[in-house]
């Protein structure tokens, strides 16, 4: 049996599980794969494949071109680049792994932080030799909105509340009793980009939430708001992002997530100073790391005894 294991950048997947006793060829990819051809080309042979979660997208032109393919293994509980209908057409049984929200959380507030306090122009400026370049804004008593209250959003809400913030919420099936059982108060989606300081995305990327904020909400934002994207990168419109920070009609971006990703080196957010940004790494540490890779080996050791676990199923 081969196996391929995709996008591990880090170059750290083998250690960080028991694949030998899979009994396997294994094939490590640490880079990125950006073409469909090369993809199939590479993947040649392959009867199993894990896939970091969304890195690389698994449409229908390509499952049917990897004809070796019998399991695909996608870190994460669910994975919007797998074609799912056409991987059950294929004959190819994908299964996801478990994962845990609080890495995510907690980068959401490093960007939040620094952003607040400029750190993005502040670091570069202290090895230049330049001290105290510019004024942070602190975040006591301001208000955190919350696009999204679900896992994720309710540990962001925590910490804010815990620095005093008034922590509000908006999505499309959230109700007062629900928010109130985190402390938070549910308001009109209109509401929520009118009175956030700083506005945090928490969304699952579905239909109805891609582009979901785009120029209407930038125009509704105070011009000194910041908006925090750690969820996926198309639920914002980026070109509307892209003209809100340009004409500063927001204070700033803090970013971990992307349309394109990896984002390309010449990507015109790379060039403003009031965009903070990550390269997606919310979820890139030791903690979920090791539950998506041990969890990948025994998604590969239940499908070869005739039992997969973890199947994803369509919706």
């Amino acid at each position: 049996m081969k196996i391929a294991i995709l996008d591990d950048y880090q170059n750290i997947a083998l250690s960080l599980a028991d694949w030998d006793s899979l009994g396997a060829e294994i094939e490590v990819f640490t880079h990125a794969i950006g073409s469909q051809d090369e993809l199939a080309e590479r993947l040649a042979g392959a009867e199993v494949v894990v896939a970091m979660r969304e890195r690389t997208r698994f449409p229908a032109e390509l499952l049917a071109r990897l004809t070796d393919l019998k399991l695909l293994v996608s870190t994460g509980e669910r994975n919007a680049a797998i074609d799912l209908k056409a991987a059950r057409r294929h004959g190819i049984v994908v299964c996801g792994t478990g994962y845990l929200s609080h890495p995510t959380a907690e980068h959401t507030w490093a960007l939040i932080l620094a952003a607040a306090r400029n750190l993005a122009v502040e670091l570069p400026a202290m090895r230049e030799g330049r001290w105290q370049t510019t004024v942070g804004t602190p975040l006591h008593g301001r208000t955190l909105g919350l696009l999204g209250l679900g896992r994720l959003g309710s540990r962001v809400a925590r910490v804010g509340q815990a620095f005093g913030m008034e922590t509000v919420a908006w999505s499309q099936n959230l109700t007062p009793e629900r928010a109130a059982e985190h402390d938070v108060t549910a308001v009109s989606k209109e509401e929520l980009f009118r009175r956030a300081d700083v506005l945090s995305v928490h969304l699952v990327l579905s239909k109805r939430t891609r582009g979901l904020v785009g120029a209407a909400e930038f125009a509704l934002m105070k011009p000194d708001a910041l908006i925090v994207n750690t969820s996926r990168g198309p639920v914002i419109d980026e070109a509307a992002l892209l003209d809100a920070l340009r004409e500063k009609k927001i204070g700033g971006a803090a970013l971990d997530v992307y349309d394109v990703e990896p984002l390309p080196a010449d990507h015109p957010l790379r060039t403003l100073p009031n965009a903070t940004l990550t390269p997606h790494i919310g979820y890139v540490s030791k903690d979920v790391y090791d539950v998506f890779y041990r969890d990948a080996v025994e998604d590969i050791a239940a499908w070869q005894a005739g039992e997969p676990v973890r199947v994803m199923t369509l919706d």
